[in-house]
């Protein structure tokens, strides 16, 4: 079953009743929760964003939440995502699985960061090719020349000609001009969504298998979502190209959408979030000796 993205972007009162996510808008006529109206199945949501600084959230909702594997995002006084908070342990397994992640070769880190890289040029070539009509026939070799641990720098040379192709006079930067604001929203959604994953197949989302940044707390997450970025980028440039340059609440309901965007992973069509399961699993199977590959979604 996919899991549901809520978004409260107002005043709001979130309490738990009877295994149920009990919704409370002050003064709002038909949201009291005595109606009955109102409640949510917690064991049917995967994300839940919290973007006001007025909303309160109970203990009891928080913990019936982790026990359901959701990710609950905090947005900051920009209205940005700025807070992660996830379950400490998310699979029964996880003991083991924490030791496979630790004790993986280096060789094995390489050969798994050359297979996210391949499928992340590859992703952003078609995106490249079917929003700009561009020539990409140089990022396809680019993809497949990829050696192990991206010893070349490969994704920095075809990140350079992806963004300047991707959008004009435009250079990615977290702080620069929209439409890098609509990216950072996109950007944090997806991590989030990975995060989640990996969590639930017993991974430890701080060891990386390339970030190593010591204050990064999600570095497989940001190692994982890679191959994933272009599904942001790709609805990022619709949106951009009709004008919606600013975080409006009409932009965000389109960017919440990313959980259950359509990707094509393993000859057949799943909303993302399902993927990302499928990813964070074969990765697994990877540090566990059980596979050499990990399955990516193709655009």
């Amino acid at each position: 079953m996919i899991k549901k993205t809520l978004y409260f972007g107002n005043p709001a009162y979130l309490s738990l009743r009877n295994s149920q996510l009990v919704i409370h808008i002050p003064d709002a006529q038909g949201m009291d929760d005595a109606t009955g109206k109102n409640t949510i199945a917690v064991e049917d949501i995967g994300v839940i964003v919290l973007d006001h600084k007025q909303i309160t959230i109970t203990h009891g909702l928080l913990e019936a939440l982790l026990n359901n594997n959701c990710a609950v995002i905090s947005c900051n006084k920009s209205r940005m995502p700025v807070g992660l908070l996830l379950p400490l342990c998310g699979n029964t397994t996880q003991n083991e699985r924490f030791r496979f992640q630790i004790e993986a070769s280096l060789p094995l880190r390489k050969q798994l960061w050359q297979q996210t890289i391949q499928s992340k040029i590859a992703n952003q070539a078609t995106v490249l090719e079917e929003c700009r009509g561009v020539v990409v026939k140089n990022m396809r070799v680019w993809s497949s020349e990829v050696r192990s641990g991206d010893a070349d720098n490969s994704e920095a040379r075809a990140a350079a000609y992806y963004w300047a192709n991707l959008f004009s006079n435009f250079k990615r930067n977290r702080d620069g001009e929209p439409p890098n604001n609509l990216l950072n929203y996109g950007y944090a959604i997806l991590r989030a969504v990975i995060a989640r994953a990996l969590v639930s197949s017993g991974l430890l989302p701080t060891l990386g298998i390339h970030h190593h940044n010591r204050y990064n707390a999600y570095c497989l997450a940001d190692d994982i979502m890679e191959p994933y970025r272009p599904y942001v980028d790709q609805l990022v440039v619709k949106l951009f190209d009709s004008g919606k340059t600013e975080l409006t609440k009409e932009v965000k309901i389109e960017l919440l959408s990313i959980p259950v965007l359509d990707v094509f992973i393993n000859g057949q069509r799943r909303p993302l979030m399902i993927a990302a399961g499928q990813t964070s699993s074969s990765l697994c199977k990877c540090f566990s000796g059980e596979n050499r590959k990990i399955a990516y979604p193709e655009i």
